[in-house]
């Protein structure tokens, strides 16, 4: 009894050593999977196409994921569920055009930026009317929930005297202004370029950015600063080794 009681605490000690030598990061976070947010119908950041998810930020988080040591896993949901599904404990950290503002610093933690992006605005093709926010009184915009652009405009109408409407996704945004039921649409400068560069959506720029808004890479406030110091150290080698521009330059050309 005493050799079989000797056995089975050995045997437990083996498994409790295994236990501790074997989870996903190896002890030292190394191999360890992360769960992204991210949103796909936000070209040329990110986007499916042929089953596989494609991007600027895909390729960014891959490469930072690859210099760090570390598997990501993505979730692709509406861009208004991501902060709530890091709140939730479903995700580690997004990355998805994400604009680094005050109101989400309460709530989350932002890496070095990634990316200058800024808000435009979008009129019908041949709409010569509007050219700035001053152009908008009277007028109807549309903006996609929870994005920056919305937010942008949920500060001016009052202020300036113009109607907003909202939408889930982008494509029906644009769809709003192309067959005329709204105005003008407020969009991050980027996106909308390349999308009109790749489609013919009826739709054009009108004037000078509206703001100089950054993309960032976020965790939940306070929750994982070991992961964005990975995260900010892998950004700064891609910068440094030219990987940076190389993902840039494949979507957008020479433009950053």
């Amino acid at each position: 009894m005493k050799k079989i009681g000797l056995l089975g605490l050995f045997f437990a000690l083996i498994i409790a050593l295994s236990a501790c030598g074997t989870s996903d990061d190896g002890g030292n976070g190394k191999n360890k999977t992360y769960r992204v947010g991210i949103d796909t119908t936000y070209p040329p950041f990110e986007y499916e196409e042929g089953g596989k998810y494609k991007g600027i930020d895909i390729d960014v988080m891959n490469a930072i994921a690859k210099s760090q040591g570390f598997k990501v896993k993505y979730s692709a949901m509406d861009f208004l569920g991501i902060i709530p599904a890091m709140q939730a404990g479903d995700l580690d950290m997004a990355i998805a055009g994400m604009s680094i503002t005050d109101k989400r610093k309460k709530v989350v933690d932002f890496s070095d930026p990634y990316f200058n992006a800024g808000l435009s605005l979008v009129v019908k093709k041949g709409n010569k009317d509007i050219k700035t926010i001053n152009d908008l009184k009277g007028k109807q915009v549309a903006v996609k929930k929870g994005t920056t652009g919305a937010g942008f405009a949920a500060e001016k109408a009052d202020k300036i005297g113009f109607k907003v409407v909202q939408f889930n996704d982008s494509p029906s945004m644009f769809q709003e202004v192309s067959n005329g039921s709204s105005d003008v649409l407020i969009e991050d400068y980027p996106v909308i370029a390349y999308a009109i560069s790749k489609k013919d959506l009826g739709l054009e720029i009108a004037g000078d950015r509206l703001n100089g808004d950054k993309y960032g890479i976020a965790v939940l406030k306070g929750e994982n600063e070991d992961l964005l110091k990975k995260v900010n150290k892998g950004l700064a080698e891609l910068k440094k080794n030219g990987k940076y521009d190389e993902i840039i330059k494949k979507y957008l050309g020479d433009q950053k």
